[in-house]
């Protein structure tokens, strides 16, 4: 994680990428389980259930990149595969990819688990020769 990026956006730009982390998890969770419970096909219920464990793993920010390039996939072929309407599922794409290009931000699991740390030396000890 940390060679995709050198820092995590900290300020408004994290809070955008948190904002757009919590929203895109929420409506994968919200489509995804009203799919799940109107008695779907297979396929349907493989991809819901999918999109389901991404959301969840979207919101805390936990493995951001991967699964937002896996959100886009599975958005693609949805598109490709299951009707519906196609421009909400082009955004939430959309907003997948972008999270897979620009990272999950300071405020994330991704952040903590893989962010830069700080290491301090302990303090030097004097000796009594010197």
């Amino acid at each position: 994680m940390r060679r995709l990026y050198s820092t995590f956006a900290a300020g408004w730009p994290g809070i955008g990428l948190l904002l757009m982390r919590v929203v895109l998890g929420a409506s994968l969770l919200l489509g995804a389980n009203s799919a799940l419970w109107s008695n779907p096909h297979v396929s349907t219920t493989i991809i819901s259930a999918f999109l389901t464990a991404f959301g969840l793993l979207l919101i805390p920010g936990l493995w951001t990149p991967l699964v937002g390039a896996l959100v886009a996939l599975l958005e693609i072929l949805q598109i490709m595969t299951i009707g519906g309407d196609r421009w909400v599922t082009v955004l939430l794409g959309t907003i997948g990819c972008a999270l897979a290009m620009l990272g999950p931000g300071l405020w994330s699991v991704d952040a903590r688990l893989f962010g830069w740390k700080r290491v301090q030396p302990p303090p030097r000890k004097i000796s009594a020769n010197s």
